[in-house]
């Protein structure tokens, strides 16, 4: 199945594809809002190939993938719902987004988060979401919290460039079909 294009009240999802690539550099090129992910800003080539892979990765995944939110026609967003890869699972999805800081503060990272959550919980049937980040990461935390995810476990992982706050570990926050069908309305 491929991927969904997916609305809500404010934004568009629409599945990643070539034509976004100019938004990924200009997202991956602030060091700000990769300072979760990276010790450093990407080089547009390192995004370009990073876009590739992940429009292949869909391509072999029923109905996920990466997708850029739009609100009023303008690129707000990156988000995901794929599998995890570390460690990779088959158990669940996994949840994520970033961002420009031109965009933070307006909602848009619970509104695209609940919209994925709806979609792999209900159309796609996935049993259970996990989304992870560092324990520092205050503000995407709570973001997991807003979209009714609850804290599953703290863990630490190995970097090859140890990113600031690293010794604090990383966290997952996790919500099952049962838990999503039960939280919603009727």
């Amino acid at each position: 199945m491929p991927q969904a294009h997916l609305r809500t009240e404010r934004l568009e999802l629409v599945p990643l594809s070539e034509e976004h690539l100019p938004f990924l550099v200009e997202l991956n090129s602030d060091p700000v809002v990769l300072r979760y992910l990276f010790t450093r800003a990407l080089t547009p080539e390192e995004t370009e190939e990073r876009m590739h892979r992940w429009i292949r990765a869909a391509k072999e995944t029923d109905g996920q993938g990466k997708w850029i939110a739009y609100a009023a026609g303008e690129p707000v967003g990156l988000y995901m719902l794929e599998p995890p890869d570390d460690p990779p699972r088959t158990d669940a999805a996994e949840l994520g987004y970033r961002l420009p800081q031109r965009h933070w503060r307006k909602g848009y990272a619970k509104e695209g988060s609940l919209e994925l959550l709806r979609h792999g919980l209900e159309d796609l049937g996935v049993d259970r979401v996990i989304a992870q980040t560092m324990a520092v990461n205050e503000a995407s935390r709570a973001t997991m919290v807003a979209v009714g995810m609850s804290f599953a476990r703290s863990f630490h992982q190995d970097f090859d460039e140890p990113l600031a706050g690293h010794t604090e570990g990383e966290v997952e926050y996790e919500i099952t079909r049962a838990q999503w069908l039960a939280s919603r309305p009727g």
